[in-house]
């Protein structure tokens, strides 16, 4: 047996280095019960709002048509005697207040019933016991204060940290709150865009994709 001493021996490896990783006892938790699962939009009346109609053009145009139309439709006011030309009625919906005309108060309040499900009116008191304007609250801002039975006692309406409370349990009632067919909710309508919301979302996702790989595409030309 020929022994060749020449020969350089192989390398020893080097010693393995490891690396002390330092993370949260709760993160792999977190990361095990999202993984795989896609992240929707919130399903308050706010966030439907901002990403069915104002950043959706199907959505936007399918409630408009609904509320331009309905609010085209001619009112009747009719008692048990006759059909009324000229009544207080007429004439407060007309002008329901300085900054809107018939068509734009009643195509808010359908429009806030198609977005939210809800729609809430405020009747200002004026002369005769009449109301003397009406305005539309946006339903973002109201909130349901339920008494001791369930029913509401009051409505909350909030802005920029202030909130003012319409007290349902006086004599007239300053607050008229409609609402659609929400069958699991007692105080709350259901919008009809929480029921198309997952839809929203994906078509909302699909347009930013595209509009990336378009992007993508024009840079790259670009270059």
């Amino acid at each position: 047996m020929v022994f060749n001493f020449l020969r350089r021996g192989e390398p020893s490896p080097a010693p393995e280095v490891v690396l002390e990783k330092k993370a949260s006892a709760a993160g792999r938790v977190v990361a095990f019960g999202t993984a795989g699962r896609a992240v929707w939009s919130p399903r308050d009346a706010g966030s439907l709002t901002r990403n069915g109609f104002l950043r959706n053009p199907v959505g936007f145009r399918a409630v408009k048509l609904v509320a331009e139309a309905a609010a085209a439709l001619p009112l009747v006011c009719q008692d048990a005697e006759r059909r009324h030309e000229v009544h207080p009625v007429l004439r407060l919906i007309g002008r329901p207040n300085a900054a809107q005309g018939r068509a734009e108060f009643l195509e808010a309040v359908y429009g806030h019933l198609l977005l939210s499900g809800n729609a809430w009116l405020e009747a200002v008191p004026g002369e005769a016991g009449l109301p003397g304007e009406l305005h539309v609250l946006r339903p973002d801002r109201m909130a349901v204060v339920p008494g001791p039975d369930g029913w509401p006692v009051a409505y909350d309406y909030s802005v920029g940290g202030r909130t003012h409370r319409f007290d349902l349990r006086g004599g007239v009632v300053p607050v008229c709150h409609l609402r659609a067919f929400h069958p699991m909710d007692d105080h709350y309508g259901l919008s009809p865009l929480q029921a198309a919301a997952v839809a929203v979302d994906v078509h909302g996702a699909a347009s930013a994709w595209s509009k990336a790989l378009w992007r993508g595409e024009f840079e790259r030309r670009a270059i």
